[in-house]
């Protein structure tokens, strides 16, 4: 065991716990049409016996502020995808389909809507906080590893884990800060 590999390996998957956080974040409506409301979609298709993502079945565009239009590139699918919409609760959207172009007018948030959005939001900064201390956990059981194999000092170890820590508040914080930016976006717009 490398220990600065490690460190790499640790560092990198809090920011992937990160990184997903934001993802879902861009599912979370905030009153504006967005493609990355339903790109990432799961949708299933019955011509092809699987689960698709919605951006690899159609065009997804905003072509008003508040509204989506889903061209399917294969338009025998189009009710598959108007389904998967429709089963999907927590972007509460209503599909238009005139059998070629799916259109999804966004309503405008309603203050207890944005309540609830902003509990969804920080139900998924928790998940991400959780998985980034898992993370912490894993490094620090590394740690303990390559001291018991006598990889690391006493010494190193103790600056091993520190910085593990480090890695750990950075990440921490930038959940905070995202998580926060979202609330704004959500109770203002």
């Amino acid at each position: 065991m490398d220990p600065e590999n490690t460190k790499k390996e640790v560092s990198a998957a809090m920011g992937n716990a990160v990184d997903h956080m934001l993802q879902e974040f861009v599912g979370v409506r905030t009153g504006k049409a967005s493609p990355g409301l339903v790109e990432n979609l799961e949708v299933h298709v019955e011509a092809y016996a699987s689960n698709m993502r919605l951006k690899e079945l159609a065009v997804i565009t905003t072509p008003e502020a508040r509204t989506i239009m889903v061209q399917p590139f294969d338009p025998g699918v189009t009710g598959d995808i108007e389904r998967a919409i429709r089963k999907n609760g927590k972007l509460g959207l209503n599909p238009v389909s005139d059998g070629k172009v799916i259109r999804l007018p966004i309503p405008e948030l309603t203050e207890e809507r944005r309540v609830e959005l902003v509990k969804v939001i920080r139900n998924m900064a928790e998940e991400s906080r959780i998985r980034v201390r898992a993370n912490r956990k894993d490094g620090m059981d590394a740690a303990k590893k390559m001291k018991a194999d006598n990889v690391l000092t006493e010494d190193q170890m103790r600056d091993f884990e520190s910085e593990v820590q480090e890695f750990t508040d950075t990440y921490i914080k930038e959940i905070d800060e995202k998580l926060a930016e979202k609330e704004q976006e959500l109770m203002t717009v």
